[in-house]
């Protein structure tokens, strides 16, 4: 299953930088790229809790399945647009919010089913698998596709995820994947509450009324409205600070997803120490180091920045796996749809945000300016972490959770 998963997303990878090539060559505009952007971020914003409410009373197997068909026939519309001459922006807008919604429902269905096929031990090894992909993605991917994209027309290239969806869908169909208990998905509600709203105002009761859990999200909603935008504005970086042209560019982008490849293979063989939260906020604190690093370097020391971004991908591949492994091991199966998603849709709602403000603090304060608030917060925040007795016992109280549910 995890096999044909990362195919479907390697296919949609390379299909989606081709989109955004096409749609750069045809308009030149970098307020259509930006509103493509949007559109795909919006599912995960809006839709996310009711999604991960679905999710937890659904049967995952078929909503993956569903989610992966879905992605496919999106691409054979592309392959009939394309092929007849005649697509336009606006179908590419429709084509990226289905696709999105797709993903908003297939990423958490996805966790929850790892979650309750892996067991605990192996989850930060999965983890780290899941991340040397995503960087081993950002390597090759762009240089697959413009390589394809110079050999064939659009229409033969979208096929590709035609073909890579199929191949996910297929080992579902023979492997069985485990649901939680039926009664755990009956929930109580309100006379005058439609059931799904109940099961949303659940999952929100559950992550609030854990005081560190709700933490951890603060945690996360705080670092991506601050060091997320920092990913985005590295061409910026590169072009205004760096005097650097496409190769420096090249450089930033590879050693990054170099970081993440090895930060990933690094967190598979060796699973992090035994409490979780301890690595990840080490990780965290490292990733400050980085942009820390990447915000003081001279505009004569391209090499220097190359080191910090380095760092900054190693270790946000640490972090990143080990957050969705921590929410893995202490939130219990029925649940975790509604948090994932939850959480989703706050930390991207954040990033959103981070974006509209970094763009105007950039120009004004100069393009390093978000790397140095960026490393500051993840440096700061990781810190305080430690100092937070809530957060510190996250795994033993969601260890009891747990023992209390087998009950």
């Amino acid at each position: 299953i995890w096999t044909g998963q990362q195919l479907s997303l390697i296919g949609s990878r390379l299909v989606q930088f081709a989109l955004v090539w096409w749609v750069t060559e045809t308009t030149r505009s970098a307020t259509t790229l930006a509103t493509a952007t949007v559109v795909a971020l919006l599912p995960t914003i809006f839709l996310g809790p009711l999604v991960g409410a679905l999710v937890d009373r659904w049967n995952r197997r078929t909503i993956i399945i569903c989610a992966d068909g879905l992605t496919a026939l999106t691409a054979v519309w592309l392959i009939y647009l394309f092929w007849a001459g005649t697509v336009q922006i606006w179908h590419i807008y429709v084509i990226l919010l289905i696709r999105a919604i797709a993903e908003a429902f297939q990423w958490p269905s996805m966790l929850a089913v790892t979650s309750l096929m892996v067991p605990k031990e192996h989850l930060p090894r999965i983890s780290g698998l899941n991340q040397i992909v995503e960087g081993g993605m950002g390597i090759l991917c762009p240089v697959v596709a413009a390589f394809l994209i110079s050999l064939f027309p659009m229409y033969s290239i979208m096929l590709v995820d035609t073909i890579t969806a199929a191949l996910a869908i297929v080992p579902l169909i023979f492997v069985a994947v485990p649901q939680p208990r039926p009664e755990a998905t009956s929930l109580e509600t309100d006379e005058n509450t439609p059931l799904l709203w109940s099961d949303v105002r659940k999952g929100l009761r559950y992550i609030v009324g854990w005081r560190g859990l709700l933490i951890l999200c603060l945690m996360a909603m705080l670092l991506n409205f601050l060091c997320g935008p920092a990913f985005y504005l590295t061409p910026v970086l590169v072009a205004n600070h760096f005097k650097g042209g496409a190769v420096q560019l090249g450089w930033a982008d590879a050693v990054w997803a170099i970081g993440t490849v090895l930060g990933g293979l690094l967190l598979t063989v060796w699973g992090g120490f035994r409490r979780r939260i301890v690595t990840l906020l080490l990780a965290v604190i490292g990733a400050g180091v980085g942009f820390l690093l990447v915000a003081l370097s001279p505009a004569t020391e391209f090499s220097l920045a190359l080191v910090g971004l380095f760092i900054v991908g190693f270790m946000s591949a640490i972090s990143g796996g080990m957050f969705l492994v921590l929410i893995q091991q202490i939130v219990i199966p029925e649940m975790q749809g509604r948090v994932f998603t939850i959480f989703g849709s706050l930390v991207t709602g954040m990033l959103t945000f981070g974006m509209v403000t970094a763009g105007p603090l950039a120009d004004g304060l100069g393009v390093r300016t978000p790397y140095l608030v960026g490393g500051l917060a993840q440096t700061v925040v990781g810190l305080s972490g430690f100092l937070i007795p809530a957060l510190m016992q996250l795994e033993a109280e969601g260890s009891q959770q747990t023992c209390v549910e087998a009950e």
